[in-house]
């Protein structure tokens, strides 16, 4: 999949859509691990 971009906004816009993903997807996996930490010392 190659992306042409014509502009520096095209860009600029491209960029910041992933970075949005790549956030959502961290803050996910930090959630859950946090969760998987925690219920650990119930026993």
């Amino acid at each position: 999949m190659q992306d042409n971009f014509h502009t520096l906004y095209d860009f600029l816009l491209h960029s910041e859509g992933t970075s949005y993903i790549v956030m959502g997807l961290v803050l996910v996996f930090l959630f859950c691990f946090w969760l998987f930490l925690t219920q650990r010392d119930e026993d």
